[in-house]
């Protein structure tokens, strides 16, 4: 296949292309077929979660079309450049794709011309047969696929900051319902507020 047009997609927003993009280009292409998908049609069957973001997501994006505008690509922040496929209409099949350990040695015996590892990887990462590139294992989610994808339109507010939580993201504690940073899961604290707890006992709930 002649991934150069998907390249192109990938690094337009980039002003350049990087082993990354063109590994995230790859890996997408790989997953399709591991799903026996030739393509994905512009259905929301094909869920992606990649587990790192950057260039590397937008290579995904390029060879699958799956955004996270259309809620058709995750992000699980791990850190790696790895991604889960889920077919989650017809076969419910889970497929997650990561680079085989060692990826980037075997990209010289690709690019036996290129001593630079950079420009090594830029070659070998297009040539190399998915079997060297790749290992493709079968996985299966903690979260069923209805959990993560939700119902439209399904809306609630936080019982203590009072703001809106979409895509049944609620947690209920006791008759509370309460949003995952009321929880004391925020990925985020404010400078000067009041605590949770304070915020609990003005609105005499208890959780």
């Amino acid at each position: 296949m002649n991934i150069q047009p998907l390249l192109e997609k990938s690094s337009r927003d980039h002003s350049h292309l990087c082993p990354r993009q063109i590994l995230g280009v790859r890996m997408g292409l790989c997953g399709l077929k591991a799903l026996g998908l030739s393509a994905n049609q512009g259905s929301k069957r094909l869920l992606v979660i990649t587990e790192t973001d950057g260039c590397f997501a937008d290579g995904l994006t390029a060879a699958t079309d799956c955004t996270i505008g259309h809620r058709t690509l995750r992000v699980e922040d791990y850190g790696k450049a790895a991604a889960t496929f889920v077919d989650t209409q017809q076969t419910g099949l889970t497929i997650r794709v990561a680079p085989a350990l060692d990826i980037r040695e075997q990209a010289y015996q690709f690019a036996p011309d290129e001593p630079r590892h950079y420009f090594a990887q830029m070659q070998a990462y297009q040539v190399m047969p998915d079997g060297v590139m790749f290992t493709v294992t079968e996985v299966q989610l903690k979260t069923p696929i209805e959990a993560i994808v939700s119902r439209p339109g399904v809306r609630v507010n936080c019982d203590v900051c009072g703001e809106e939580i979409m895509n049944e993201r609620e947690v209920r504690q006791n008759g509370t319902m309460l949003c995952r940073a009321c929880t004391g899961h925020a990925y985020y604290q404010l400078s000067v507020s009041l605590s949770i707890y304070e915020l609990l006992h003005k609105k005499n709930l208890h959780i």
